[in-house]
């Protein structure tokens, strides 16, 4: 066991920090702005930008990222959690379950009780395990009826969370996640500004506040009219939609033959440059 408990991140020479998921915890739609930092297109997102404060605090972060876009819940469990304990983590965020509830038929009952299983397991190691909550979908014209489904699986969440010591970051009631300047284009990923305001959510529940206000208000939007709305919805609807309704009949994901960007634990520099 790492032997974690309550202690001061930044007290610790070393550490050592596993994020498991899906296309949330990936970073899909926060790309590196210099491609030869990370190649082949690889996204960087809230987990990378939450290593790169710790190593800013900490002698040595060691960060792997096991997360793939589209992995369903027993995917994660079945590809990820062995791996995320092999390595003994001193720390670990955990974010599944979304793509389940999303398809048809996707029952939140059943996958807490997965859920439960892999944090069961985590915790186990010793490690601080960090949970989120899903988003509030009543923004949204297409995903407002889900909203039902994901407040059940966040109560659910949350009594797993406090059964086995763990962390929550409340995405839920961010309010700052209603503003559409938040999402990417296809309306289901964070733009690079959600994930920037996320790490800092997510360093202030670790007790390392990182420069920066994630609650900032937004400036005021630019006026727009009902046809240019509408030019940007049916865009998505081609682009996003249809495609994502075509991988679901056909039985494909997004994340087929995708490999995780940080599959074993490696050094994790500060980040120096300005967000």
């Amino acid at each position: 066991m790492s032997g974690f408990g309550t202690t001061d991140i930044t007290e610790r020479d070393i550490l050592s920090y596993v994020a498991l998921g899906d296309s949330f915890t990936e970073g899909m739609s926060d790309p590196y702005p210099d491609s030869d930092r990370v190649p082949n297109g690889r996204f960087r997102g809230w987990a990378d930008r939450v290593a790169e404060h710790l190593a800013s605090r900490i002698g040595e972060v060691r960060y792997a990222n096991l997360a793939v876009r589209g992995k369903l819940i027993r995917q994660i469990r079945d590809e990820q959690v062995a791996e995320a304990v092999a390595m003994a983590p001193d720390l670990v965020t955990l974010c599944a379950g979304g793509n389940d509830i999303l398809r048809p038929g996707g029952d939140p009952d059943e996958v807490v009780d997965i859920f439960e299983s892999i944090v069961a397991e985590l915790t186990a190691t010793g490690a601080r395990v960090v949970l989120f909550t899903g988003f509030d979908t009543g923004m949204h014209s297409v995903m407002r009826r889900l909203r039902g489904k994901i407040a059940t699986y966040n109560m659910h969440m949350r009594a797993v969370a406090d059964r086995y010591g763990c962390d929550v970051v409340d995405v839920w009631s961010m309010r700052i996640f209603d503003d559409e300047r938040s999402w990417s284009w296809d309306r289901l990923h964070l733009s690079s500004e959600g994930h920037r305001r996320l790490a800092l959510r997510v360093c202030e529940v670790l007790g390392t506040p990182a420069g920066g206000d994630w609650n900032e208000p937004w400036p005021e939007p630019e006026p727009r009219d009902w046809r240019t709305a509408r030019q940007e919805d049916l865009y998505w609807a081609r682009q996003f939609l249809v495609p994502w309704i075509g991988r679901r009949l056909t039985g494909r994901s997004s994340g087929d033959n995708v490999s995780p960007k940080r599959p074993t634990l490696r050094r994790c520099e500060p980040e120096h440059r300005p967000d």
